[in-house]
Formats: C-alpha cells, sequence, structure tokens
C-alpha cells in the first residue's frame, strides 16, 4: 500500500511518542526507529520509490532541489511538525537507491536537570569569555547538551546569543537574552561567512554548530580572544582528541602558534556518550569535563606532556568539577541511572571501574 502524507506524520507522532530519536526510511525496505541506541523495523510494507519522493516533497521547500531529486548524491534540512517536534534530515543515495535518515528533535527545549547533566555543565555556560566545545560523535546528543546550556543562559543572562547552525535544529525563544539563529544555507552562505559577519553583530554570545576547518578555528579563537564567549561542536571522542584535531587543521608551520591560542583561549570542553538507563526507558549522557586550569595549559603548549591532561581532568573532580569518563559512569551506576553491564561495557578501564567501587576514586 502506498504510503500518503497522513501516515508519514502519523509516523513521526509515533516516533516521538515513543522517545525515538532517528527513523530510517529506505527504498525496498520497512522502516525503522532507532529506540535507545538500537534500530527497530517498524510493522508497516517495505517503502517504494514513489514513497520516499513523497516524503521527500513534503520535508523539502526548495523547488530546485526537489527537481533534482533523482540525480541528488545527498540533501540536508529541516522542518517542523507542528506541535510534536521538529526534523533534521538527510536524503542520501545508496546503490542507486533513495534513502532518507530523519533525527527528531523536541520542540521543547531541554534542561541541564532534564538531561541530568553535571552540576559544572551550568557553571560553564555561565563563563564570560573564551571557547567552550561540546564534542561527541554523531548521535551522542551534543545539540541536546548545547541547547540545555544556551537555554540556562537564556533564563539568567540579558545577552545578545548568536547561533550558527546547519541545520537549526531546537528553536529558542527569548527569555532575558535576545536570540538570533541563523541557519546554514538558508540565512547565510557557510560557517566561515556567517562567522566573518558576527563579529559585527554585536554577539555576547556565538554558536557554532560545528568547527569544520582552519577558518572556522581560527574565526571563532578570534572571538573567544576579543572577549566572547564561544560554544561550538566538534566530532571528536574526547578532550585530548579535540585539542589534536584542532591543532591538526592547520598546516605544520602554523601549529605552535595555534597551541598558544588555544591554550589561553580554550575554557573547556565536554564529552559524551549516550548509555542506556537501567530502567530501561532511555539513555543518558556520560561526560568527560575538562575545564583549564593552568596544568591544563602547560600541558596544551608542550606536546610532549598533551598526555598529562587525563590526570589533570581527573585531579579536578573535587575542585574544578572536572571529570573523566570513567569518573562520571561510576557516579552514574552509583546513582543507579545505568546498570553494572552498561557500566563495565563502556568504562575504559573496568578493572579501575570495580576497584574505585571496592576502595573509592583514587584520585580523591
Amino acid at each position: 500500500m502506498a504510503l500518503t502524507k497522513e501516515a508519514f506524520v502519523n509516523l513521526i507522532k509515533s516516533a516521538s511518542a515513543a522517545g525515538v530519536s532517528d527513523i530510517h526510511l529506505r527504498t525496498d525496505e520497512k522502516p525503522c526507529f532507532r529506540v535507545r541506541g538500537d534500530l527497530v523495523p517498524v510493522k508497516l510494507d517495505p517503502l517504494t520509490n514513489d514513497d520516499l519522493k513523497l516524503v521527500c516533497s513534503m520535508m523539502i521547500k526548495d523547488e530546485e532541489v526537489l527537481k533534482k531529486l533523482d540525480t541528488i548524491k545527498e540533501h540536508d534540512g529541516s522542518f517542523s511538525v507542528p506541535k510534536i517536534c521538529r526534523v533534521r534530515y538527510n536524503v542520501m543515495r545508496y546503490q542507486g537507491k533513495l534513502g532518507l535518515i530523519l533525527r527528531l528533535i523536541s520542540d521543547k527545549i531541554p534542561t541541564t536537570e532534564e538531561l541530568k547533566l553535571p552540576v559544572v555543565i551550568n557553571k560553564i555556560s555561565e563563563a564570560n569569555a573564551g571557547l567552550v566545545l561540546v564534542t561527541g560523535a554523531t548521535g551522542s546528543g551534543k545539540s541536546s547538551t548545547l541547547a540545555a546550556m544556551i537555554n540556562h543562559i537564556n533564563k539568567i543572562s540579558a545577552v545578545h546569543i548568536l547561533t550558527l547552525e546547519d541545520p537549526v535544529e531546537y528553536v529558542h525563544t527569548p527569555i532575558k537574552a535576545r536570540i538570533t539563529q541563523r541557519e546554514i544555507g538558508q540565512d547565510t552562505a557557510d560557517f566561515a561567512s556567517a562567522l566573518r559577519s558576527a563579529l559585527r553583530q554585536d554577539p555576547d554570545i556565538i554558536l557554532i554548530g560545528e568547527m569544520r576547518d582552519a577558518e572556522t578555528i581560527s574565526i571563532a579563537l578570534k572571538a573567544a580572544e576579543t572577549g566572547h564567549l564561544v560554544f561550538g561542536t566538534v566530532h571528536t571522542t574526547d578532550a585530548l582528541s579535540t585539542i589534536g584535531r584542532l591543532i591538526s587543521m592547520f598546516p605544520p608551520e602554523e601549529q605552535n602558534v595555534v597551541r598558544v591560542r588555544i591554550a589561553d583561549n580554550l575554557h573547556a570542553t565536554v564529552s559524551q556518550r549516550l548509555l542506556k538507563t537501567s530502567d530501561g526507558k532511555g539513555r543518558i549522557a556520560a561526560q568527560e569535563i575538562m575545564i583549564n586550569n593552568p596544568g591544563i595549559k602547560e600541558s596544551i603548549l608542550d606536546p610532549v606532556r598533551t598526555k598529562e591532561i587525563y590526570l589533570y581532568i581527573e585531579k579536578g573532580k573535587n575542585t574544578t568539577g572536572a571529570q573523566s569518563f570513567d569518573q562520571a559512569i561510576t557516579q552514574l551506576y552509583k546513582d543507579g541511572l545505568i546498570t553494572m553491564e552498561e557500566a563495565k561495557g563502556n568504562c575504559t578501564s573496568p578493572e579501575d571501574f570495580e576497584r574505585n567501587l571496592m576502595f573509592g576514586d583514587q584520585s580523591e
């Protein structure tokens, strides 16, 4: 039976109600929901190429893109289902067939409390200036964490927040802050162009959807150097790989200067991965949190000492609120939020995890 517009909207409504994070729609296959990290087939008939073209006609507003649908290789965008959710989508070709991946984004802006994030996340959000990077793999909840941090600022500060996103995901309503959300492709050509203009748009805080290249990083550092608070995302797994990624984007002859700029202006990194909750109803973020201090700054400046950053992160648990992944996972287990199996399967060292449970965190 052919898919209808009403059936497609009902599919999204059902997915949203069930807490689904992503919907996979592929030619000649049944739809799949990603539930708590696992892909689950939906009890519907396999989709045809015409079904997927119908869905594309509902999502894509650019007529020029729709005209090229039979030849298009990939296309990104977003749309809203009123009173249900926003949807970020990717149209792709695989083996000559049409496929769609839909990411469901709640209309409601999450709070740090609802996401069960550490209290220090709010404190990081309140920094006066510097670069704050939220990192993790695709689907690790970076957008939700950033939205919660911007939401916190919106509630307490009369500032101008400028966001540059591809596409806009969570739509913020001004509370105390004035928020300008610009979408790449729709409101501006690209991140670099938007960032070059951003410094002339009187922002106090700038959010960059993704740090993709040396020019974007350089402009972001310039903004931090001139007294702005800059948020951004990087597809890296932890603080050490984040710093390495930023430096590696620059030519070798510029990397020493970039090290100095990062050491001086990086305020914090928040790296996260999602773990299944013990109640079987969802997922929760385990976060490595690095907050810059003199020891970390020296470790960034000296390539030989960069690995020492892990030691400073662990030691910062009771001073700055920093924490390693293993410290975060141990606490989630102690709080009953994840199972022993989930904790052991995601910590860096299962042996250290068990030892810390028995004898306490050795960094304390």
